[in-house]
């Protein structure tokens, strides 16, 4: 029996090593690919960059000593929106949840809600909230806030209804029941709607910042852009793909924990 754990284990062990080493062999094929292609002038670097210029770029930027308060202002935003978003999302759906005919009645509105296209409510947001750090994380806040208590709450409806009317039997009440049973059911979906939430409130936030910020990720992407700097905006881009990555590298590390 001993044996065969050590196997399975080591199964497990060997799969996970594979799949690292095919994540990093494609990362490794398209970095290499696209600087061949740039070298040898198979694709125009105005438009294309290289990551050769990339690197070039992130340097200056550090070297200017401007690149890390970029990204802290960034990661600053998204923590915050992150945060606020997974709180609310959460403390709606579980009233949802606890009052059936607030969720007939609140269902419609979360679907619009959510359908808007947000970046046409930009200028709205700058009168309603200023054009400040709260209106970016306002902006990421109607990005993720409403498909966070959407996905929630249809976790907490699909509980195993069998759980719960056991509980009922018992004479559980409803607090007893959504804790016992509706959280401890869905903590696998709970972690999903956190790793969506990651990529919504990164989105939001850069939205934001593309519409009103003078600093941050986003503000160096508009720059770039307004300029032709093809260079600085990829630089950016890939910035915001290593923050996504760690963010969702934390949550992954915390559903294999719990």
């Amino acid at each position: 029996m001993g044996d065969e754990r050590k196997l399975f284990l080591k199964k497990i062990k060997l799969e996970k090593l594979y799949v690292n080493l095919c994540r990093t062999l494609i990362l490794f094929i398209f970095i290499v690919g696209w600087e061949l292609l740039a070298h040898f002038k198979l694709i125009n670097t105005f438009t294309f960059s290289s990551p050769s210029l990339v690197v070039k770029t992130f340097i200056g930027l550090f070297n200017e000593g401007i690149l890390f308060k970029h990204i802290f202002i960034t990661i600053y935003e998204i923590i915050i929106s992150f945060g606020l978003a997974t709180l609310i999302g959460f403390i709606v759906s579980s009233v949802m949840w606890f009052v059936p005919f607030l969720a007939k009645v609140l269902d419609p509105y979360l679907t619009v809600l959510n359908s808007l296209p947000k970046v046409a409510l930009g200028p709205l947001i700058i009168i309603w909230v200023g054009a400040s750090t709260n209106s970016i994380i306002f902006m990421s806040l109607l990005i993720s806030c409403f498909i966070t208590i959407i996905n929630l709450y249809a976790s907490f409806i699909s509980t195993n209804s069998d759980y719960i009317t056991l509980l009922k039997c018992f004479g559980a009440n409803k607090i007893q029941t959504f804790c016992k049973v509706v959280i401890p059911s869905n903590k696998d979906n709970i972690v999903n709607t956190l790793k969506i939430n990651v990529s919504m409130s990164l989105i939001g936030i850069i939205m934001g910042e593309l519409l009103v910020s003078k600093s941050g990720i986003g503000y160096l992407i508009m720059y770039g852009s307004q300029v032709f700097n093809i260079n600085l905006v990829i630089t950016g881009v890939l910035i915001l793909g290593i923050i996504s990555y760690v963010m969702y590298f934390i949550v992954n590390k915390f559903e294999q924990k719990k």
